[in-house]
């Protein structure tokens, strides 16, 4: 019975214009699949919304999130007549939008102590200022050249209309007439998400037009010694265009993390089609080009399509373990589309050369066939020597020849290469605990970004605007004792922490309209409750039984605010609740500290679940100890990359916690290529030493194209804007690099060791 390889190359020769039109026919369909994908930005895409931190966040969101678009007026005197009026007049047109709840400026103070009237004297003006309570005065006008505009949205407004709300708010203050020197600019978290999701599609195009761009240096200046050397550029680009049209067509968005995945998958993918075209030209030259497409497919094709499998349950780990869904989204995209580049270079290369006719370039060495360069180093044959002697050798050639070399003396002392290298990887493994994790937001986009710029402005003006949110479930939120108790909780977390500045929840405003203190008796607190305003009512309470306490804190970092929270958990814990009550933290900053753990808990055991899978895959496949040589290099390049992470003061992000799991991806191609050739070397009958040669000369060559190549793609990510994914685009450069090192110099150790070992044959 015929394998799927030698039917797939039987229908590339006999009908190959077929299998180009169909080629070209997937092309078009995925492209409008790629049409269909989407951008996504959010709660959803940082917490699984099926646990209980995440369906609590997208709860208080839904029911207390009440988010606002910030408006910076800025100018030479933002409190002259014509400038208020001006903002009055703004006012109007915004409020009249959709989803808008209400907007809240400058007149609006002005207008509550002069009985509703804008003055029109500079004079009445200041005098009305002056009345004003000054912790607004100092919020709403923090000096005289700069006023805020706040404008809530409605509660559980859709998220797709996001955008569109910002877009109108700036349509709107495009389309007004401010007075001469005046400015207006929206801030807040709508504005910044939407921008954050402009900057993400700036970021997608320019990262993969880069990477392509760079890959195509690469291939110029690399491949050279093959006839078409651009078209792995070819695959891998049709290789892309699939895997958009299959995120499209299943409806999995676009976010900060899975951009990343693109410059991975040109990176992986242009290996893909260099190991193909690489081999279909080594067998072009022994043979006519129907036996080299069937030599090529049936050979090289189930050694990629093992290779593949291995990266693929590397990054199977991310997806299972994630502590993210945008991570775990990563993952998903990363499998898919070394699939489609897989299939792509499988099917593109022997298609193309058979349409072209290819014939290799003529090299100039004085012999074409292969079997006269294995050879054993010391005692080569006088053919051997014709070709070191030659005039005309290639550099490729020369550099098949140092490898040859290489591979040789690791081959016969292998015992120093392995424990070198395995000491750094153990200092590796003890630096890596040492790396600090930071999930900040802002650490995603540009920040040079005007959304970023313009909330700083604000946080500089206001203080810092975060907060961490006690979300309370009671019997009854109009009970005195459950309102006496968030008014203890609150007064007590903020007279214990130093980094909180107050704690807000609906006694806090029971308290102000009942001259500080809450109402005992049930009349006269339903009294006090109906005369509070129902928006405020609406931002601290949800029915009968929800209610939230949200303290302010200072401008903190991560890990600060981390052990913040620990320690108010510790407190909540501690400090007795009325019955039938339940009170759990939640909020951005919650998100955010919860994250860290996350990564924290996860970063680790998504590298050993890649190990585990990689190993059971590797068993069931060749069945035998020696399964495990090609994991030996990736654990040392583990323990190398915690080495330099933490000499270069690198940090763990959401990005950069796949690591473990992608290292072990992509290494393993490499050390499994390599291992794939040595053995088939060796069933031809050669010895360990001559089939090492031979393994690291043909497939040591073709990963150092693809993995310099791969280091060129890479490197577009070094030009992000996003300083998350210039975190990456570092650490992978690095992996890459130290990738190559395992395959071509640690893995002839780990062969050559594991040989001594193997049973000698009857």
């Amino acid at each position: 019975m015929k394998s799927p390889f030698e039917i797939i190359a039987n229908v590339i020769n006999r009908h190959t214009l077929i299998v180009a039109g169909l080629v070209v026919g997937v092309m078009l369909f995925a492209l409008y699949g790629a049409s269909m994908t989407t951008m996504k930005t959010g709660t959803d895409t940082y917490l699984y919304t099926d646990e209980p931190v995440g369906s609590l966040l997208i709860h208080y969101e839904e029911e207390f999130g009440s988010d606002s678009v910030i408006l910076i007026i800025e100018g030479s005197d933002v409190t002259s007549p014509a400038v208020v009026n001006y903002l009055e007049e703004l006012e109007a047109d915004i409020a009249d939008e959709r989803y808008i709840a209400s907007v809240t400026g400058l007149p609006d103070l002005i207008k509550s102590v002069n009985n509703g009237v804008i003055p029109q004297s500079q004079a009445e003006i200041d005098a009305c200022i002056s009345l004003l309570p000054e912790e607004y005065s100092e919020m709403v006008l923090p000096s005289g050249t700069m006023t805020l505009m706040s404008v809530p949205l409605e509660t559980g407004y859709p998220e797709d209309a996001e955008e569109s709300i910002v877009n109108t708010i700036n349509s709107i203050i495009d389309s007004s007439n401010p007075p001469p020197g005046i400015s207006v600019s929206a801030s807040g978290s709508p504005a910044f998400s939407v921008e954050m999701k402009e900057d993400m599609q700036k970021n997608m195009g320019t990262l993969i037009g880069l990477a392509m761009l760079l890959m195509i240096v690469a291939m110029a200046l690399l491949f050279g010694h093959v006839r078409y050397r651009m078209l792995p550029v070819l695959i891998v680009f049709c290789g892309i265009i699939l895997t958009f049209g299959v995120m499209g067509l299943a409806g999995i968005a676009l976010t900060s993390i899975v951009i990343a995945a693109f410059p991975v998958l040109i990176g992986i993918g242009i290996d893909y089609a260099i190991q193909f075209q690489s081999r279909f030209d080594e067998e072009r030259r022994r043979s006519s080009i129907t036996d080299a497409v069937k030599t090529t497919i049936t050979s090289s094709g189930p050694a990629i399509l093992l290779a593949m499998i291995a990266t693929a349950l590397g990054f199977a780990a991310l997806s299972l373990l994630a502590p993210s869904p945008m991570v775990s989204d990563f993952g998903t995209i990363c499998i898919v589309g070394i699939a489609c580049c897989y299939l792509c270079a499988m099917i593109i290369v022997p298609t193309f050369a058979k349409l072209v006719n290819y014939t290799p370039k003529n090299t100039g060495s004085s012999s074409d066939d292969p079997e006269s360069c294995v050879l054993e180093w010391k005692g080569c044959n006088e053919a051997g020597k014709a070709h070191k002697s030659s005039k005309n050798v290639s550099f490729m050639e020369r550099y098949d020849e140092l490898l040859s070399r290489l591979a040789e003396k690791i081959a016969r002392h292998p015992g120093p290469i392995l424990i070198i290298f395995l000491m750094v990887a153990i200092v590796g493994f003890q630096l890596d605990s040492k790396v600090i994790i930071d999930t900040d937001e802002d650490s995603m986009v540009d920040q040079n970004m005007p959304a970023l710029i313009t909330m700083n402005k604000v946080t500089s003006v206001m203080g810092s605007t975060s907060t961490i949110t006690a979300y309370v479930k009671a019997d009854s939120i109009l009970d005195y004792n459950t309102l006496k108790w968030m008014d203890d909780f609150g007064e007590y977390a903020v007279s214990k922490h130093d980094d909180l500045t107050g704690a807000t929840s609906i006694a806090t405003y029971i308290k102000s309209y009942n001259n500080g203190v809450i109402p005992s008796d049930k009349k006269t607190l339903e009294d006090v409750w109906e005369s509070i305003p129902e928006s405020t009512k609406e931002s601290y309470v949800s029915g009968k039984t929800e209610a939230v306490i949200e303290f302010s804190m200072e401008d903190i970092s991560i890990p600060a605010t981390q052990e913040l929270i620990a320690d108010m958990e510790a407190d909540l814990n501690w400090y007795t609740m009325h019955p039938g009550m339940d009170v759990t933290f939640t909020g951005q900053m919650y998100m955010f500290s919860d994250l860290i753990n996350g990564i924290k808990d996860t970063k680790n055991p998504m590298t050993y679940l890649g190990f585990v899978l990689i190993f059971i895959f590797l068993l069931l496949v060749y069945r035998k100890y020696t399964a495990i040589s090609p994991l030996v290099p990736i654990v040392m390049i583990v323990g190398w990359n915690g080495l330099i992470m933490y000499s270069l003061g690198l940090t763990y992000s959401l990005l950069t916690a796949t690591l473990g799991a992608m290292t072990i991806g992509v290494a393993s191609e490499y050390t499994i290529l390599i291992m794939e050739r040595f053995e088939e070397e060796r069933e031809k009958g050669v010895g360990t030493y001559v089939a090492i040669q031979t393994a690291i000369q043909k497939i040591g060559t073709a990963i150092s194209v693809s993995g310099l190549t791969t280091v060129f793609g890479f490197s577009a990510l070094l030009l992000a804007t996003s300083p998350i994914i210039q975190n990456f685009g570092t650490v992978t450069v690095i992996t890459v690099g130290f990738s190559l090192v395992g395959a071509i110099v640690v893995m002839p150790a780990v062969i050559s060791i594991l040989e001594r070992f193997r049973p000698k044959e009857a």
